[in-house]
């Protein structure tokens, strides 16, 4: 992971490099305390104080930088992160502001994947000095959660299966004091039938498991987060294009952001009772695969008729989902890279959020609005139901028809939360396409901040 700890500090009066902040409106009335000479190489940069421009101008035998935002008095989470992107190596403090929430996105800016190759375009890091000394591990956590959500994504499956998965929870719970539960072969088969049906043709290096890390103490609410943990998905018999199984190392996405999430939990020391779970599989192609027709049964007594082995991710969670309902939760969140409906729908940059409560949905999105991680409500219609009706089991795992694919793939998950229970489906890309400032191509954390505050909120002392 990206060593981040240095590139915010407390500001004791060291020698630093100043930041001014202005935005396109006050950019003339800002320019009258400039130097001429100072003036004039903004303007040879094109700086008009649009958000996200960064200009430097001479100062004496040094520089002053000069920072375009929306808003200086209500900084967003990645309105500094082009400075921290294309700034000289240095110390640098704000004049007249503090960095507040921008600091998450000055350090997400100095994101580099590098486990494969050295990024030779890296420059060297910028501190920034700031005197809210007391926000910093807050600060921190959450950019490191960010980050180690991009480096589970962009792990190549070949590393990143469901045994490297595996690794992941151990030293989740060896850093937390948490107890890990993990469960294999035919106790798998089971006690998680869906689970070991979609991971049963990979590889014995890759052979499918339910992770379960349990965390906190007895008399707390009980909080389940769920992942889904496809380590890489090939389609199984439905087969997927080369272009659609081109970026199938992020499917399992869903137990990067669980991960995550959970690990700020424990870091924060929550007063929640945790269980995170994970079923962590490969949906490979090989003789023991499951097949189109196919009648699966389920940790929950549902039978399930494939209509697609390409709808996969909704089994094995469907498994998951009854596990954590089994401990009597106040709140469950799973996290997984579903549906491409929800692509369609929403595009790359907002996560569906499927819930039942209201008002935990609107504390999701009041959360996700207040830490630049909005996510977007979908709804659970009782009008598409039908679409999961079966002639010969309880339910089929996908429609025949195009319709409301994400909503519907949110209903299917739905049979196997337990009846009553506060329940919260988020669909997620897990994948950035394209650069923006702070927010590198690839893997990528989407509802995570959204969750993370929410709970805070509902959870605190």
């Amino acid at each position: 992971m990206t060593d981040i700890q240095d590139l915010i500090q407390p500001d004791r009066g060291q020698d630093a490099i100043a930041i001014h902040l202005t935005t396109k409106a006050d950019f003339d009335s800002f320019t009258k305390s400039l130097s001429s000479g100072q003036r004039a190489s903004l303007s040879a940069q094109k700086f008009d104080g649009s958000p996200g421009a960064v200009g430097i101008a001479p100062d004496g035998d040094g520089f002053v930088a000069v920072g375009g935002v929306a808003d200086p008095e209500n900084l967003s989470s990645y309105c500094l992160s082009a400075l921290a992107e294309r700034l000289p190596e240095g110390t640098y403090r704000l004049v007249d502001h503090e960095p507040g929430a921008a600091a998450f996105g000055w350090l997400t800016a100095h994101y580099r994947f590098t486990r494969y190759k050295d990024d030779e375009s890296a420059s060297g890091p910028r501190t920034l000095l700031t005197s809210q000394v007391g926000r910093l591990p807050a600060f921190m956590a959450e950019a490191q959660a960010e980050m180690w959500v991009r480096d589970l994504v962009n792990t190549p499956a070949e590393d990143m299966g469901p045994a490297a998965i595996e690794a992941e929870f151990e030293r989740l719970a060896e850093a937390h004091g948490a107890k890990l539960d993990v469960t294999k072969g035919d106790a798998l088969e089971q006690g998680y039938p869906m689970v070991h049906a979609v991971g049963r043709a990979a590889d014995r290096k890759h052979a499918p498991r339910l992770l379960h890390l349990k965390w906190g103490k007895k008399g707390a609410p009980v909080l389940a987060i769920v992942g889904k943990g496809v380590c890489f998905d090939s389609g199984g018999l439905d087969i997927k294009s080369a272009a659609g199984m081109r970026l199938m190392k992020k499917d399992m996405g869903g137990a990067a952001h669980a991960l995550a999430l959970a690990g700020l939990v424990m870091g924060a020391g929550l007063k929640v009772q945790l269980h995170l779970i994970v079923p962590a599989v490969e949906n490979a192609i090989s003789g023991p695969a499951f097949r189109p027709g196919d009648v699966l049964s389920s940790r929950k007594g549902l039978s399930v008729e494939i209509h697609n082995t390409d709808a996969e991710g909704r089994l094995i969670l469907g498994d998951a989902l009854t596990r954590a309902s089994e401990e009597e939760p106040d709140l469950v969140m799973d996290f997984a890279t579903l549906t491409g409906a929800a692509r369609i729908a929403l595009g790359p940059d907002y996560a569906a959020m499927m819930a039942r409560e209201d008002a935990t949905a609107d504390a999701l999105i009041a959360a996700g609005k207040a830490h630049d991680d909005e996510p977007w409500r979908l709804p659970l219609p009782e009008a598409y139901r039908d679409y999961l009706k079966s002639d010969i089991a309880d339910i089929v795992n996908a429609q025949s028809n195009p319709y409301a694919g994400a909503s519907v793939a949110g209903l299917f998950l739905d049979r196997f939360v337990g009846e009553g229970i506060d329940w919260v489906h988020f669909d997620t890309f897990a994948w950035r396409p394209y650069p923006k400032p702070g927010r590198s191509k690839g893997g990528a954390a989407y509802g995570l901040r959204a969750a993370w505050h929410m709970l805070q909120a509902r959870f605190a002392d």
